[in-house]
């Protein structure tokens, strides 16, 4: 071989920027030969291999230094990642069932997926492609160093934990939605981990035991019929949502169970009963607590994996790690009607006496009474059954009957009947009416900015589509202020 001939028979430039760019792609299948002093250029066809010195027979071989994009390697990934060309076991995983990628990268990726995987095993890589938007910043911009409103993800996982972080991209994944993120929300749901710690610590407190995958129980009490029912809905809830790839329509469910249904609600309702003397009572609510308890890891657990699978191993004994689990199937064949109507009914009837008693500035620690017409057998009933839970929980020391509020009462509607929280004595009327006109004079001028905006053809037509549903839906709720203050203001007024 002459020792002119270049290429892989001596060290050349072109060798080391062969060997540089060896690790970013896969290289263009071409050589060089110029042997004779005639350039050619070929592949060598596929019963032919190229030795390690760079030879294809006789013949010294430069193989041209450029790779191909990167996006052809990642078109070889359904597969590529399973052993493929070689028959690896991992190949039966092919084809998978769901891709979920940004949409920015349909035409990049998801495309040169598709063709590889139909030009080499003729088959989709997949039967559904779900596209989500890119992630911004809290204001909805595109993530820029030059801005500094980069969110690192590593950053927030330190210092929140990756569970926030997931439950914040889930909570976020609403379709064709944008993905707002911010430090603050990663910290709320930080705060929802602790949420469903404390849980499991109340039941520690209780000593409430786990012996490990507690079955259902078949529940008595109106309380533990209510939320095993709860527990129903929320299951149903959760698999339509996911079925449907509505991500944040199952995290927003979970957050709502888990945090009010089972921490505000059935926690606090449960605890004359575990304190009580009556032994059956106090078993069938613990063996409750402990089942609703697992529901929440279980079906939690494929947005925080992490919290969920530490609490799981927390018992004293477990058939199985959670990631192995069952997924549960039961559904609203759960609900007890006269239970769900009846403590829907004292939640509905403690959160707004809470919040009347908040509009109005009432002392929170004052026990104030509370008047009634028109209360129906159902509704009576429901008072008589969870009379002391209402009483401790919306600080109420008596329920009368009348036939007519006084004047400067809090009308409370419900369901079967009218309450009324009288005013008189209980607040210095004078100051708060001047504190509630002095806010509706700041939410009037609010308003009038957002209506402006509203009213400009201007605004409407150049403004981004979310922009101006955002504004929509905060003038909407200044609304909804506004009337609510016009009413406290004129029952105050009805005082003198």
């Amino acid at each position: 071989m002459d020792g002119g001939v270049r290429a892989f028979c001596a060290a050349s430039e072109t060798q080391a920027r062969d060997l540089a760019q060896s690790y970013y792609g896969n290289h263009v299948k071409i050589w060089f030969s110029d042997e004779e002093g005639a350039l050619r250029e070929f592949v060598p066809p596929s019963v032919m291999t190229v030795g390690a010195d760079g030879t294809l027979g006789s013949v010294c071989l430069d193989r041209d230094p450029d790779v191909l994009d990167t996006w052809f390697s990642s078109g070889l990934w359904p597969f590529g990642t399973l052993g493929w060309p070689a028959d690896d076991p991992a190949m039966k995983y092919f084809p998978g069932d769901v891709l979920i990628t940004g949409q920015d990268i349909l035409f990049f990726w998801v495309a040169r997926m598709m063709m590889m995987s139909q030009a080499v095993l003729e088959q989709d890589p997949f039967h559904t492609i779900y596209l989500h938007q890119l992630v911004r910043d809290a204001k909805g911009e595109k993530m820029s160093k030059t801005k500094g409103n980069v969110i690192d993800p590593l950053d927030m996982i330190d210092q929140y934990g990756a569970d926030a972080l997931r439950f914040s991209n889930a909570q976020m994944a609403a379709i064709g939605g944008v993905l707002k993120i911010s430090e603050d929300r990663i910290k709320g749901y930080r705060n929802f981990g602790t949420k469903l710690w404390n849980a499991f610590s109340f039941a520690e407190h209780y000593a409430i035991l786990y012996p490990g995958d507690p079955a259902r129980p078949a529940a008595t009490l109106t309380l533990n019929k209510w939320i095993i029912g709860e527990t129903g809905k929320l299951r149903e809830t959760v698999d339509a949502a996911l079925h449907a790839y509505r991500f944040n329509d199952a995290a927003d469910a979970l957050y709502a169970f888990t945090w009010g249904k089972v921490c505000d609600w059935y926690l606090e309702f449960s605890k004359p009963i575990l304190q009580g003397e009556d032994a059956a009572a106090k078993l069938e609510t613990e063996q409750t607590l402990r089942w609703v308890l697992d529901q929440c890891l279980i079906l939690l657990h494929p947005i925080m994996p992490f919290i969920t699978e530490e609490l799981w191993g927390q018992a004293d004994s477990r058939a199985k790690m959670l990631c192995h689990a069952d997924w549960p199937s039961y559904g609203n064949e759960l609900v007890d009607a006269d239970a769900d109507r009846e403590m829907n009914w004292v939640i509905g009837l403690i959160d707004n006496t809470r919040s009347a008693r908040a509009q109005v500035h009432v002392p929170a620690g004052a026990q104030v009474p509370l008047l009634v017409t028109g209360l129906d057998a159902k509704g009576q009933s429901a008072w008589d059954n969870n009379a002391a839970l209402i009483q401790r929980l919306a600080r109420i020391d008596s329920l009368t009957h009348v036939d007519a509020f006084p004047k400067g009462c809090v009308t409370i509607p419900m369901e079967g009947g009218t309450f009324g929280l009288p005013l008189a004595g209980l607040i210095d009327v004078a100051a708060e009416i001047a504190r509630l006109e002095k806010t509706s004079q700041k939410l009037a001028k609010e308003l009038g900015g957002l209506r402006g905006r509203l009213n400009n053809p201007a605004f409407v037509a150049s403004a981004p589509d979310e922009v101006v549903e955002e504004a929509r839906a905060n003038l909407a709720l200044r609304e909804n202020e506004d009337t609510q203050i016009k009413a406290a203001i004129a029952r105050l007024q009805e005082l003198g």
